[in-house]
């Protein structure tokens, strides 16, 4: 159901908050069946309805209980959440999520020394070092008339200390996928099963992400405290915090906000 912004009915058309109430009673819906529903708190619909979103804490969950209440009263979520920006001075601009984290790279394996190409140039050298000593110094001192003794190379030279050692960087696996330094936290959600609606906030409450995440599609963040998160489909992400894949997210269609601290997954 669309709530209308005709030029005509502009200066007459109910505010967010009354518009959701509005269509909450002509679906003969209470405000606990609406809360059941949706799982968005009753205190928080019923202060929505009076259009107070300071309960909401911040416009980013405000929109997504936008988006969830417009869904179960039959109202137009995008109508509904464009009026909320316009009534609210618009959408703050997302931060460029490369100045938070950045994108994982896969280390290139290191150039091994050619130890077969030394061995070949260590071996011509002893040759022609006994060589020279044969064909040169073989008839002996000038002065003595006594031959010369001449030492002759039995030990093969040492790998300089300079090369670099032989290594192989371990193939990434699926668990490893989101690993992040110990101190910061790192989330990795992928929309496995279908798309969803996601936004992601720093811990200073900076808006990183807002948008749907299409059924395929990976997004990583990074953050040195804290990461907040509304996943507006929980059951079809699959989400790896700091390393681990976090098993329970939640059922298809539902609103889930979760926040993550360093180490172990703990929702806040």
């Amino acid at each position: 159901m669309s709530i209308g912004n005709s030029p005509e009915e502009e200066e007459d058309r109910p505010s967010v908050g009354r518009a959701l109430q509005q269509a909450r009673a002509e679906a003969r819906l209470t405000v606990d069946e609406v809360s059941a529903s949706t799982r968005v708190r009753a205190p928080i619909v019923q202060a929505i309805e009076q259009d107070d979103f300071s309960r909401c804490g911040g416009d980013v969950y405000a929109r997504g209980h936008l988006r969830t209440l417009a869904r179960a009263v039959g109202l137009d979520a995008d109508e509904l959440v464009a009026r909320f920006d316009e009534e609210h001075g618009g959408r703050p601009a997302p931060t460029p999520p490369s100045n938070l984290f950045e994108a994982e790279k896969i280390r290139s394996e290191p150039r091994r020394p050619n130890w077969t190409a030394a061995m070949v140039a260590a071996i011509v050298a002893v040759v022609g070092f006994v060589g020279f000593t044969l064909v040169g110094g073989g008839g002996g001192d000038s002065e003595s008339g006594k031959p010369v003794a001449r030492s002759t190379p039995t030990t093969k030279p040492e790998p300089s200390s300079s090369a670099p050692a032989e290594r192989e960087d371990p193939k990434p696996s699926e668990s490893a996928i989101a690993a992040a330094p110990a101190d910061k936290v790192t989330v990795r959600m992928i929309a496995e099963k279908s798309s969803s609606w996601i936004s992601a906030e720093d811990h200073n409450g900076r808006l990183i992400h807002e948008g749907v995440l299409e059924k395929g599609q990976t997004k990583t963040f990074t953050d040195d405290e804290r990461i907040n998160l509304v996943l507006g489909n929980a059951g079809g992400v699959k989400l790896y915090v700091n390393g681990k894949e976090v098993k329970e997210t939640g059922e298809v269609g539902q609103v889930q906000r979760v926040s993550y601290t360093k180490g172990d997954p703990e929702v806040g």
